[in-house]
């Protein structure tokens, strides 16, 4: 099942044992593109027996893909990344028509995607064990890494070939088969990712893509089945508890990325110019819609007005529309429930007494698009300092004093990122160990990196992704106690 898409021959059905296929009972539902509203492609949903089938192939191919030699699995997720740089730009465009996104955004998102690839490609060959005397001097202590098994991964829309290669990259090094389960709002990316993975030699039955609307029946009969021993989970964290409650019947081990609430506190002794390109960075990377984005923007006394309108007037220049079209800086939302969100945030704080600086205003047309927009003089108790505003609106709050910049940032159930903005390095780092947050930005609006432990503190998740971390998550520490 394939279907022509932006003019690229997309999969459209699950993916199982190496072959794309029709869910078992025929059905399919709508993929829409958020620019016009149109629906863009029809996809094969799901059925239970077809989760049943993706857990039967990945438990046929594990134990020969748990065989194979790291540098076999090496050269494979390279030349998967050598495959997704040399169609980056097509990628880039399935992404744009499904999710909404900007090329130029859309575009380094395959990048990053494909970096993972890269990145633990260079890891497998590296899952090192230990050995030591054990302290009684009786025995030696072996220490080593197998795969952890068959593992579900689920993945948001947002970012739909990112998300995607970081789970996959690192259980494939690490010997493991996989069932992914893309959102219904973005399979196709994930389904070209499943291709693209398979003609870079990955065997049948090591990659089983399951889209579905199906979402927790699908998870749950999934997770219930005793051959699957890891979830791995990027969503909201009123998601990811259900699917903690779900894997906690079966004791299964859980890697959870979930919601972000991060703070972007300026100091009065920053770079005005580079405070103000830092905050554009983390609140309108994908349009504001990432869990990492700037959420509530704490500023200095001294400096807030002076970098609000300076915010504002950034802000302003950004050009909305179609992700495709030449010059587009942000594009539209996902769906109508997002524009409904904002628009609820914003008429919540202005009702506080928040100022509009720019933007506020719904666009008028078809498609779901925002105006970039900021917000001064944001009451403390106004809702949008409380969740996830996922979309193109920045709520700065003044302060006073570092300490109470601190306090402010750490009051939320989340602890994702924050960033800190100062010309004072002992300063920034000093405040910058007293954020409870999984990651810090010093002077950096970008955190994310494959080589670096990504995740959070709190209701933030558990686990990291990326890095050296990122492998053991998929990794099971076997101690042999041995005498010789």
């Amino acid at each position: 099942m394939t279907q022509i898409v932006v003019g690229i021959d997309t999969p459209t059905g699950v993916l199982i044992n190496g072959e794309v296929r029709a869910a078992s009972d025929g059905g399919t539902f709508e993929v829409t593109d958020p620019a016009t509203a149109q629906v863009l492609a029809t996809v094969a949903n799901g059925t239970l027996d077809d989760a049943a089938a993706c857990v039967d192939s990945a438990e046929a191919a594990a134990d020969g893909w748990a065989a194979t030699s790291p540098r076999e699995r090496s050269g494979i997720l390279m030349k998967a990344f050598d495959l997704m740089i040399e169609r980056e730009q097509q990628i880039a465009e399935l992404i744009v028509r499904e999710n909404g996104k900007a090329l130029s955004d859309a575009l380094g998102e395959v990048r990053y995607a494909a970096e993972f690839f890269r990145w633990y490609a260079e890891e497998a060959v590296r899952v090192r064990g230990e050995i030591q005397t054990a302290p009684s001097g009786a025995n030696r202590i072996m220490v080593i890494h197998q795969p952890i098994g068959i593992s579900l991964l689920i993945t948001p829309w947002n970012f739909p070939a990112a998300m995607a290669t970081r789970k996959i990259g690192p259980a494939l090094a690490a010997g493991c088969t996989v069932i992914l389960k893309p959102a219904s709002e973005t399979p196709l990316t994930a389904l070209a990712v499943g291709a693209i993975l398979a003609e870079a030699g990955v065997p049948d039955g090591v990659v089983n893509v399951l889209p579905s609307r199906r979402s927790g029946a699908v998870a749950d009969q999934i997770l219930h089945d005793p051959r699957v021993r890891k979830l791995s989970f990027t969503g909201s964290t009123e998601v990811g508890r259900r699917l903690l409650r779900t894997a906690a019947d079966r004791v299964i081990s859980c890697s959870m990325e979930l919601g972000g609430n991060a703070p972007f506190v300026v100091l009065d002794d920053a770079d005005l110019d580079k405070a103000v390109a830092g905050a554009m960075l983390a609140k309108m990377r994908n349009g504001g819609e990432a869990c990492t984005a700037a959420n509530r923007i704490y500023v200095q006394r001294p400096i807030a007005e002076e970098f609000a309108a300076r915010l504002a007037r950034a802000m302003e220049a950004l050009t909305v529309g179609p992700g495709l079209d030449v010059g587009t800086e942000v594009g539209p939302l996902i769906n109508d429930d997002a524009i409904t969100k904002i628009e609820e945030l914003v008429a919540d704080a202005t009702a506080r007494g928040a100022r509009i600086l720019t933007g506020g205003e719904k666009a008028q047309g078809s498609g779901y698009f925002y105006p970039p927009t900021v917000l001064a003089d944001v009451d403390g108790d106004s809702q949008i300092l409380g969740e996830e505003i996922f979309g193109p609106v920045a709520p700065v709050v003044v302060f006073d004093t570092d300490e109470e910049a601190i306090e402010r940032a750490n009051a939320t159930e989340y602890g994702l990122v924050s960033y800190v903005f100062t010309t004072d390095l002992s300063r920034g780092l000093r405040v910058s160990e007293a954020l409870d947050s999984g990651m810090v930005g010093l002077n950096r609006g970008v955190v994310s990196d494959a080589a670096a432990p990504f995740g959070g503190t709190k209701q933030s998740g558990l686990g990291r992704e990326g890095g050296h971390e990122g492998l053991l998550e998929y990794a099971e520490s076997k101690y042999v106690a041995v005498d010789w």
